[in-house]
């Protein structure tokens, strides 16, 4: 049998499965409120195209090695639903071909779609690694541009597919910057313009089928005791800014709440407690979720969590939580689900793409930030949670 014909035929007879997650260790977070759905439940998370054809150079690669196996665990990897990155003026089209696409999926399968975005451009973006600095400056009247040009028509687009519904997560590491970094003179700087720019952006997608995520960076971070409350108060800054403006008796500005985790590489649940987590009740994502939690809610704020399970590191990978580079080896994490075990915690979720590098950094002969690293690909498929492979 050619080896193209026995790729074909295990498709064909495997079957699909709901994958299933070990529980968390013990977290105790507070009961979801009565009549806040989690918008995933019921739904399928959309598989964006983009990233799956990128995959078949990683499935080619195993085949020309003879390694079978790993290519038909490739294909079921082009199963899995990831997010879609909104990065750059120039990438506003991409939520075009998200909703075609999900719309296409939705009809052809009659269940409904959630797809997840990242919107990603504020001026002066990433003020403390600079590997992702993005195309706006604040000192080249950037916010306008951010609203005008990219939240703006951003907003259109998602408004205009109420048919789907949408998760969407608001600019990676930016307020995790403002909580820490205020020493680094570039996030001191870039504040005022990350606070307004997010609430701005808050304020422009108040729809029934979008559902916000700001972003919480990660347990490593943002999980220590005194880092929590801090955490907490900036985010309910910005919901107050974006709040600033709604007139007497309209309805309130809201997200839905935090996605936690976003392009790194902690575990949800970690089988292995790291020696460098130690003194920290954040050890984990759950963890992080459960302790973050009461924070939130002290402030007004929603506690509910997405947590990016992408990549995840393998235990030993890493000598200190701030390796946070292509790091390895790691592995494509726990398929997307809603079966979380931590009530705060409305589903798993695959933000980062796996195989899209974090920058010229960690992995060797890594390339630049976004783009594509096969090498780095055929490890994370070797490695990935076995809830990831239906078939085999």
């Amino acid at each position: 049998m050619r080896t193209t014909d026995f790729l074909m035929a295990a498709l064909a007879t495997g079957a699909l499965a709901v994958p299933t997650f070990p529980k968390p260790g013990k977290p105790t977070a507070p009961a979801p409120v009565t009549g806040d759905a989690n918008p995933f439940l019921g739904k399928a998370q959309f598989v964006n195209p983009e990233w799956t054809g990128k995959l078949d150079q990683t499935w080619k690669s195993f085949l020309k090695k003879g390694d079978v196996k790993h290519a038909l665990r490739t294909l079921q990897v082009k199963t899995i639903s990831t997010f879609v990155w909104v990065s750059r003026l120039s990438e506003l089209g991409r939520i075009d071909s998200a909703i075609a696409q999900a719309r296409k999926v939705q009809k052809l399968t009659g269940k409904k779609q959630i797809v997840g975005l990242v919107l990603y451009n504020l001026p002066d973006r990433d003020c403390s690694a600079g590997e992702s600095a993005g195309e706006l400056l604040s000192s080249q009247n950037g916010l306008q541009r951010y609203k005008d040009e990219f939240v703006k028509p951003y907003a259109e687009k998602v408004a205009a597919a109420s048919d789907l519904t949408f998760a969407i997560v608001l600019e990676p590491d930016s307020l995790g910057n403002l909580v820490t970094n205020l020493g680094i003179e570039q996030c001191a700087n870039a504040a005022e313009v990350y606070r307004d720019g997010i609430a701005h952006a808050i304020s422009q997608l108040q729809h029934d089928h979008v559902h916000l995520y700001i972003d919480a960076a990660h347990g490593g971070w943002l999980g220590w005791d005194g880092n929590l409350p801090l955490a907490a108060a900036e985010f309910a800054e910005v919901l107050k800014r974006a709040n600033a403006d709604t007139a007497e008796g309209a309805k309130q500005k809201k997200i839905r709440g935090f996605a936690t985790n976003v392009s790194n590489y902690n575990p949800f649940n970690a089988k292995v407690r790291e020696n460098y987590t130690e003194w920290s009740n954040s050890w984990d994502e759950s963890h992080y979720a459960t302790s973050l939690a009461p924070h939130l809610e002290a402030a007004g704020l929603p506690a509910h969590f997405i947590v990016d399970q992408g990549r995840v590191h393998l235990p030993g990978a890493r000598a200190e939580w701030g390796e946070w580079c292509n790091v390895e080896p790691a592995g494509f994490g726990p398929a997307p689900s809603t079966n979380t075990n931590n009530t705060v915690v409305d589903a798993i979720v695959w933000v980062k793409p796996g195989g899209e590098s974090d920058g010229q950094c960690g992995f060797a002969g890594a390339p630049r930030a976004g783009e594509w690293h096969d090498e780095y690909v055929q490890m994370l498929v070797k490695n990935a949670d076995p809830s990831v492979y239906k078939w085999f």
